[in-house]
């Protein structure tokens, strides 16, 4: 039965909530898009919100409902990275919503990241889009990637320690992480504060949304970094996972 939710398919009702609308050409890429993630999620398993509202809603607008500032001026030059991105998620999307960004995304799996750079290509971004496949713990000291960007987020890739010490380590100096959450509770942040003070970093703001048609609770938690990371920040590959920042006894400043 075909899907009859005003969120099947891009409208008004879409870009009211999101504070943004698209410009044509916009408009056509998000469109093209879809088809292609059908396509490429035909082949590759890469996610299943592929149809309707599950990617107008659950994949468009959860995407970029975060980046609210961003959007009012969407030609600044940025350099933005995306980890784990899966099927391409935030960073396609916040490619397409701002023209004058850069983006890397790194994802670990090959046959996504393969599937992605092909999207990217045929959505005509491959002058800004960079995709990179490699463990981000790697990434986040490559010096070309390290300090380097605008904009560093991660959409459920883990526990938010664990994306604060992959993220930290590549911003520049006035760089912010956006850390793409369910439902935050002052336990997540009592977890999260101790990996920060180790990261020499801290929260610069937490906002919150709710998704429409029942997708449920939405925050965004965006941290700035005061100083330099420290250079044993992100730790070995396998590390950040097993034992989170803050929540072993032996946590040490570097």
């Amino acid at each position: 039965m075909p899907d009859s939710s005003p969120f099947a398919t891009p409208g008004p009702e879409l870009w009211r909530l999101l504070g943004w609308t698209p410009d044509p050409q916009q408009l056509q890429q998000l469109i093209d898009l879809q088809r292609l993630l059908q396509d490429w999620n035909s082949r590759v398993n890469l996610t299943r919100l592929v149809q309707g509202e599950d990617f107008w809603i659950a994949q468009v607008l959860d995407s970029l409902w975060p980046l609210s500032p961003e959007l009012a001026k969407p030609e600044t030059p940025r350099r933005c990275i995306d980890v784990g991105t899966g099927g391409g998620f935030p960073g396609l999307a916040v490619a397409i919503a701002l023209p004058g960004a850069h983006l890397t995304l790194v994802d670990s799996v090959g046959r996504k990241t393969a599937a992605v750079a092909a999207m990217a290509s045929a959505l005509g971004l491959s002058e800004r889009v960079v995709v990179r496949t490699e463990r981000v713990e790697r990434t986040g000291h490559d010096p070309r990637c390290r300090g380097q960007f605008d904009l560093a987020m991660a959409r459920a890739v883990a526990a938010a320690p664990v994306v604060a010490e992959y993220l930290v380590p590549l911003l520049q100096q006035q760089g912010q992480a956006l850390l793409y959450r369910g439902r935050w509770q002052a336990s997540d942040d009592a977890e999260l504060q101790p990996a920060l003070e180790l990261l020499n970093a801290r929260t610069h703001g937490i906002s919150r949304t709710e998704l429409p048609a029942d997708r449920g609770p939405r925050t965004l938690i965006r941290i700035s970094a005061d100083r330099a990371t420290p250079k044993t920040y992100p730790r070995a590959i396998g590390v950040p996972t097993k034992l989170p920042l803050g929540c072993q006894a032996d946590d040490r400043r570097s």
